[in-house]
């Protein structure tokens, strides 16, 4: 279910809600833009409607799809892009009118996921979570047979022609299914062979610079790039630091209202994150809702795992950070913007205490200071799983002393 839409103009549509206001709206629709990039389209434009909720049948309203069509039709654009899952019903309506490509978040995420994909094992699960989309959309495939004219032998050939592919689809996600499982034994078997040693894993908001700081750390060379979802096949590197020896592991990265779907088919690549005995939460601390971004990746590891894990905060890009400093006599309510990075550097450190570091990955600041800090919690960790094994390690450290 791969979309071509390379080099394809694409314009965005959001809504403004009561529970979504303008700002919100706007940032997550420049996220979509970014989506949209890293697939392969050129954004045009961005259209907003102020609605009360979704229209249950074209998303938007009427007029405000007619304004959309004469922009397409005049610019020459080849996809339209909807921020949130539309339904069957929404897809049908919409593509009826507008007459292009239409896709919608979780289908644009669905491609890049799909574009991403380089080992067996990923690519299975994103065909299975292709199929699971597309199963319910089905009837958009079909609506040329509703046309045809009814009489003997020609009764009912739409409906029949959907079930044939859904039994198709139905069969083909339950051979997906058993080859995931087959995949899943094979990977906790590894995992076994990899002995009892301590694992870390990296989880963090796409782009945050995750791969960068694995390749800085292990002194591997991951694939890392400016662009969303740019790790997709978990990677796995032992590490040494100082004298102590941990599988640190890179994770897939997570985003609003991210598919359900691939949360279920990726299971086996974020059993990565259910086994890690430490999380090393990468955040983009130069990013203006950084906040919102670290509490996507908290809830999303609460539905992979719902135990607490330990965990060091680790804001990264710290050498891109800006803020605009207030205004003395400015007595309004402190912004995110407003802050200076001291300041903000009080703030989580109060709250995380020993658990939260300040980092630049590309510039290379305070890495150090993140080994002594995994070192020490690494270490931990060690003694409690092996204390005798500690006891050893320490009277050989005394001696070389």
């Amino acid at each position: 279910m791969e979309t071509e839409i390379y080099e394809e103009k694409a314009v965005l549509v959001g809504v403004i809600t009561q529970t979504q206001s303008e700002e919100k709206s706007r940032e997550y629709l420049n996220e979509l833009a970014f989506l949209a990039e890293t697939a392969g389209a050129s954004p045009e434009k961005l259209f907003f409607q102020r609605v009360d909720f979704p229209n249950p049948k074209t998303y938007v309203g009427p007029g405000k799809l007619i304004e959309i069509k004469s922009f397409v039709d005049k610019n020459e654009i080849g996809v339209v892009i909807f921020d949130d899952e539309l339904s069957p019903k929404q897809l049908r309506n919409i593509e009826a009118e507008l007459q292009v490509l239409i896709l919608d978040r979780t289908s644009l995420i669905l491609d890049i996921f799909a574009k991403r994909a380089k080992t067996a094992s990923a690519k299975t699960q994103v065909e299975l979570a292709q199929c699971q989309y597309m199963l319910p959309r089905l009837t958009r495939l079909w609506t040329h047979l509703e046309r045809q004219q009814g009489g003997i032998g020609m009764r009912g050939p739409g409906e029949t022609q959907i079930e044939t592919d859904r039994r198709i689809i139905l069969t083909k996600i339950s051979l997906l299914k058993q080859n995931l499982k087959e995949i899943d034994q094979q990977m906790t078997t590894q995992r076994k062979n990899r002995g009892k040693m301590v694992r870390v894993a990296l989880v963090g908001y796409t782009n945050v610079g995750k791969s960068t700081l694995m390749n800085l750390i292990s002194k591997s060379d991951i694939f890392a790039e400016n662009k969303l979802f740019a790790t997709l096949d978990t990677t796995v590197r032992k590490v040494i630091i100082e004298n102590l020896p941990f599988l640190l592991s890179d994770t897939v990265g997570f985003i609003r209202k991210l598919p359900h779907h691939l949360v279920q088919s990726f299971k086996s690549t974020l059993d990565e994150v259910r086994e890690a005995d430490l999380l090393l939460h990468v955040v983009d601390v130069s990013h203006p809702n950084f906040e919102e971004q670290l509490e996507v990746v908290n809830q999303t590891l609460k539905e992979i795992d719902p135990r607490e894990k330990p965990m060091i905060l680790i804001f990264n890009k710290i050498d891109a950070f800006s803020y605009t400093q207030k205004d003395k006599d400015d007595l309004g309510p402190t912004k995110r913007e407003n802050i200076s990075f001291d300041e903000l550097k009080k703030t989580w450190m109060g709250k995380m205490h020993d658990n939260c570091i300040f980092i630049s990955a590309r510039e290379k600041l305070n890495i150090d200071d993140l080994k002594e800090l995994m070192y020490e919690k690494i270490k931990a960790i060690h003694v409690e799983r092996y204390p005798y094994n500690d006891f050893l390690f320490q009277r050989y450290t005394d001696i070389e002393e």
